[in-house]
């Protein structure tokens, strides 16, 4: 599993973005699939919620793929 740190300048990024923007997925249909399959989990917890707010201290994992860490850039 591949563990990175994604830094955000705004108070929140929306879990699909977030996948795009760490480069887990190429497109937003390829985050939708993963989070309808139950592989994607915040904080610990399935989410389900495609346009999830996901903020600065927040563990995003992704099955067997990636651990994303969101941090502040400030």
């Amino acid at each position: 599993m591949q563990k990175m740190n994604v830094q955000i300048e705004t108070e929140y990024i929306t879990l699909t973005n977030l996948l795009k923007y760490a480069g887990v997925v190429m497109s937003g249909g390829q985050a939708h699939e993963l989070i309808e399959a139950g592989m994607v989990k915040l904080n610990g917890q399935s989410v389900s919620e495609k346009r999830k707010k996901i903020r600065a201290g927040d563990l995003v994992e992704i099955k067997d793929l990636a651990a994303i860490t969101v941090e502040n850039e400030n």
